[in-house]
C-alpha cells in the first residue's frame, strides 16, 4: 500500500524500523518460540532506538508520531518476530492509560521510564470469571485513608511477572460497571506474586500469566482518572490495543505470505514449480488480497483515530478481519507447503499458532462482532426516530 502521506522523516523511521526487525529479530523468533524464552533483550532494544513510545508526546520522551505510523512500526515487526510486536503492543497499550489518566505528579515519575523502554508495562482487566464480561471483575481495592489494599486475582495477563509496573482495573464499589477504578501498581509492590506461566499453543515466548494481590497497599495517588472511572478508562485503551493486534496480525500473514510465495516459486512438482498450478497460485491471489484489504482497514481505522474522529467500530472491524485473516493465511501457507508445512522444520506452522490467538484476546472476535452489530443498530434506530 502506498505510503504517499508519510513524511521523509517517517518514511526513513520506518527504514530503520524493517532493518532493525530483519537483522535482529527474525533470526531468533524461532528459538525464542522454541524455548519459550521472552525477548525482553529486544524491547529494550527498541527503546534504545526511541520507539518504545512512539505515539506519545515529546514532554514525557515520546516520539510523537502518529498512532498509524506507530502501527506501521508494529506490523514491520510482526513480520520479523510478532511476539516482539505483541509486547511493544501491550506496553503501549498501558502507557496510554498512564499519559491519558496518570495524575501530574505520577505521570512525570512513571511515563519517562515507560516511553523510554526503561520500564516494561502490562495490562490486567481479564479474571477467571470475567472474560468476555470484564466488567464482572472482583478484584478489589479497598481504600483505607491514602492507600488502596488489593485482593483478588488477574488472568491472562501478557507479562505477567515480567513487567515493571501493571495497570489494573479493580473494584471500588458495586456498581457493575461505574463501581469499577484503574490503579497502576509497581511490580516491587509487596503483596504481588505470579504463580507459573500458562503453557499455550503458541507465543511460547510471551509470558502469559496470572497475578495475584494479597493485601497489596498502592497509594491513592496511584489511581488513574476518577474513582468509578475505570470501567471506561478499559474500554477506551481497548480500541487503541485492538488496532495494534491489527497490525500485528498483518504482520503476521504477511510474513506467512512471504514465505508461502517463495517455497510456491520453487519447489518442484510435475516438472515445474507449484506455484504454476492454478490451484495454488489462486490460494496466494487470495492471501495477498487479505492481506491488503486487512492493511487498509487498520490504517483507516487510525487514521479517523489520528483525525479526531469516531474510531471504535473500526478498530473493532480492524481487529475482527485482519486476526480472522491471518489466521486464513497462515493455515493457507501450511497448505502451500504440504507435509513440510505440518513440521517444526518450516516456520509455517508456527506463524499458525501465533495467528489462532490473535482471534481470541484483546477482546475474542465474537465481541468485535457484537461491538460492531450495536453500532450498526444503534445507528439505524438514532436514524429512524431522528
Amino acid at each position: 500500500m502506498s505510503d504517499v502521506h508519510l513524511t521523509d522523516e517517517q518514511r526513513q523511521l520506518l527504514d530503520l524500523v524493517g532493518d532493525v526487525a530483519r537483522e535482529r529479530f527474525a533470526p531468533r523468533a524461532a528459538e525464542d518460540e522454541a524455548k519459550s524464552r521472552f525477548p525482553r533483550d529486544a524491547l529494550a532494544h527498541l527503546g534504545s532506538l526511541d520507539l518504545a513510545g512512539l505515539p506519545f508526546g515529546s514532554e514525557h520522551g515520546g516520539g510523537g508520531q502518529p498512532y498509524g505510523v506507530y502501527l506501521r512500526v508494529l506490523e514491520e515487526v510482526a513480520r520479523a518476530h510478532v511476539v516482539v510486536a505483541l509486547s511493544l503492543s501491550v506496553h503501549t497499550l498501558a502507557t496510554w492509560a498512564v499519559a491519558s489518566y496518570a495524575g501530574d505528579a505520577l505521570a512525570a515519575e512513571v511515563l519517562p521510564r515507560l516511553t523510554a523502554g526503561e520500564w516494561l508495562g502490562a495490562y490486567c482487566l481479564s479474571e477467571e470469571g470475567s472474560g468476555s464480561d470484564a466488567a464482572a471483575l472482583t478484584t478489589r481495592a479497598e481504600r483505607e485513608g491514602e492507600v488502596y489494599v488489593l485482593n483478588g486475582t488477574k488472568a491472562w495477563v501478557t507479562h505477567a511477572g515480567e513487567a515493571d509496573c501493571y495497570v489494573v482495573m479493580v473494584r471500588t464499589g458495586e456498581h457493575k460497571s461505574r463501581g469499577v477504578s484503574t490503579l497502576l501498581v509497581p511490580a516491587d509492590t509487596p503483596g504481588i506474586s505470579f504463580p507459573p506461566r500458562e503453557r499455550k499453543m503458541g507465543m511460547a515466548a510471551s509470558p502469559t500469566g496470572q497475578v495475584v494481590f494479597t493485601d497489596a497497599r498502592v497509594p491513592v495517588a496511584n489511581r488513574l482518572g476518577d474513582e468509578g472511572e475505570g470501567f471506561r478508562i478499559a474500554l477506551a485503551a481497548l480500541d487503541g490495543g485492538r488496532l495494534g493486534i491489527a497490525a500485528c496480525a498483518v504482520g503476521l500473514a504477511q510474513c506467512a505470505l512471504d514465505h508461502a510465495v517463495g517455497y510456491a516459486g520453487q519447489r518442484q512438482q510435475f516438472g515445474r514449480p507449484i506455484g504454476q498450478f492454478q490451484g495454488v497460485a489462486f490460494m496466494l491471489a487470495d492471501m495477498a488480497t487479505g492481506v491488503e484489504a486487512a492493511r487498509a482497514l487498520y490504517r483507516e481505522a487510525a487514521a479517523r483515530r489520528d483525525a479526531g474522529e469516531p474510531h471504535g467500530q473500526h478498530a473493532s472491524m480492524a481487529k475482527l478481519f485482519a486476526t480472522d485473516t491471518a489466521m486464513r493465511v497462515t493455515t493457507d501457507a501450511v497448505q502451500v507447503y504440504g507435509g513440510y508445512g505440518y513440521t517444526t522444520d518450516y516456520p509455517v506452522e508456527r506463524l499458525m499458532r501465533e495467528a489462532k490467538v490473535m482471534q481470541i484476546f484483546e477482546g475474542t472476535n465474537q465481541i468485535q462482532r457484537v461491538v460492531i452489530s450495536r453500532g450498526l443498530l444503534g445507528s439505524c434506530s438514532a436514524a429512524t426516530t431522528a
